[in-house]
């Protein structure tokens, strides 16, 4: 392993540890690790980043495919992702993952009997709820009846607090249905944008992170629901960007590198065995999936461990289809009446060059064609994609394939609010960190930034020192 990096001049120097700088090891270096160790470094902390993948980014990141630079799914974010801005303005990346000047979904039905029909779900200038309204009003996939409804629904909507424990306890389609909601209503909208943000549809979802969704993007101010993404490969920003960033402030950050085993020492400080070596700490913060948190966690760190293993994780399923010509010409659309759900436009972010375009299908809650083999899913898509496509009729393609992540979030049921951990454990100096800790989101990059914030708050404060969370209104 590498010697440690030359710190960074003029960091805040801190006491108590025997006049040494103290020293945390961040296990995990996705977002959540990421942001930890960023935010330690930046408090004077001698950070030492653990990743067992040869990257950085967790299950955000790109590879390479002959001259392409795929991602291994689309990920996007929105303007209320203030989390996820701060990180990527951390990383000097923000201008390369732009946000809309206004939201603007096309929205494209080819289930309708008369034939394909596009609408639109954008916002206005207007205050809310009214940025909404003359889009809802004019939206054709639903009758002026189902408008009404979900005008209704959405007021309704906007009173509720996304952190009553009652909301966990049910799932969202129970509430849409008391609330008048048709299932054309379900499918159309609720679904539209529940579905890729929860990873779940509606009878599956947790009513308070329905809610939370929902209140945050839609109902609380007019632009937070305008969606950004990345216009250069994902690994540019959370890998190679990110690297950059902890270099500057002297971050140890050791790649293919497992931690086995971490320990609490009769001292009170920590070992955290890898490969060859065995790192000390004064604290040690956990940022990987809930499973590999289990098996490292010390007896005593919480009431109930296994109740991690409750937590279930749900599938995302991407499709990248090569033609040979140019066959969509806006940046991204959703569908209707189609198995299809969100395609996007990756030509230029993937360097594709000469003649062509790659489109990527982004398939959430994909639990039913997850292992599908490749031939079966481009038998079933590519025609999908001709009748969403007219211009793709006859276009050759070439090259089909897919990813697949199997465990790409953690499943939001009914009830998961009650299995999250926060970020503090029982054990002083051990700290949680990830998607799928009690961050009040589901599982999204915005998520996975803010767990970051609170795991190095927690180990700040077992370390003595003062935290100032850079988000104030998430502090």
């Amino acid at each position: 392993m590498t010697a440690d990096r030359t710190e960074r001049t003029g960091a805040a120097s801190l006491t108590g540890h025997g006049g040494r700088r103290p020293h945390v090891v961040v296990v995990g270096g996705g977002l959540a690790g990421v942001t930890s160790a960023l935010q330690l470094a930046e408090s004077g902390v001698r950070v030492t980043l653990l990743e067992g993948r040869p990257r950085l980014g967790g299950l955000a990141f790109s590879f390479k495919r002959g001259d392409l630079t795929v991602d291994n799914g689309q990920h996007v974010y929105l303007r209320c992702c203030t989390a996820y801005r701060w990180f990527l303005d951390r990383v000097d990346g923000a201008g390369l993952a732009p946000l809309q000047p206004r939201l603007d979904v096309p929205v494209l039905d080819v289930g309708h009997p008369r034939g394909p029909r596009l609408g639109r779900l954008r916002r206005d200038a207007l205050p809310v709820p009214l940025h909404l309204a003359r889009s809802l009003a004019t939206y054709p996939h639903l009758s002026p009846a189902e408008r009404a409804s979900v005008g209704r629904a959405a007021l309704a909507l906007k009173k509720l607090d996304p952190a009553d424990p009652a909301l966990d306890g049910i799932d969202f389609a129970t509430w849409l249905g008391r609330h008048g909601q048709s299932a054309r209503a379900v499918e159309a909208l609720w679904d539209l944008v529940g579905i890729p943000t929860l990873n779940a549809p509606a009878p599956q979802a947790s009513m308070g992170l329905a809610a939370m969704v929902f209140k945050t993007g839609l109902l609380s101010e007019k632009g937070a629901a305008d969606i950004g993404w990345a216009h250069v490969p994902l690994g540019e920003l959370h890998d190679t960007r990110a690297r950059k960033a902890l270099d500057s402030l002297g971050v140890r950050t050791e790649l293919r590198t497992k931690a086995e085993r971490i320990a609490r020492t009769d001292d009170g400080r920590w070992t955290v065995e890898v490969p060859g070596e065995t790192l000390e700490a004064d604290a040690v913060v956990l940022a990987v999936p809930q499973r590999e948190t289990r098996e490292l966690l010390p007896e005593g760190a919480l009431d109930d461990p296994d109740r991690l293993l409750d937590i279930g994780t749900a599938p995302i399923l991407n499709l990248h289809v090569i033609y040979d010509r140019k066959v969509l010409r806006r940046p991204f659309f959703a569908a209707l009446g189609s198995p299809v759900q969100w395609v996007f436009d990756r030509t230029d972010s993937s360097g594709l060059t000469g003649p062509g375009q790659y489109l990527a299908i982004s398939q959430s809650a994909a639990q039913d064609e997850i292992d599908e083999p490749v031939a079966a899913l481009r038998e079933r898509y590519l025609p999908e994609l001709e009748r969403l496509l007219p211009a793709a009729r006859g276009a050759g393609i070439r090259d089909f394939f897919v990813t697949r992540e199997r465990t790409a979030t953690f499943a939001p049921t009914p009830g998961v609010g009650r299995l999250r951990p926060g970020a503090r454990t029982h054990v002083p100096g051990l700290c949680l960190a990830g998607a799928w800790t009690a961050t009040g989101w589901p599982a999204t990059m915005e998520g996975a930034v803010r767990s970051g914030f609170s795991a190095a708050g927690a180990a700040l404060s077992a370390l003595g020192r003062r935290y100032e969370h850079p988000l104030q209104e998430a502090a």
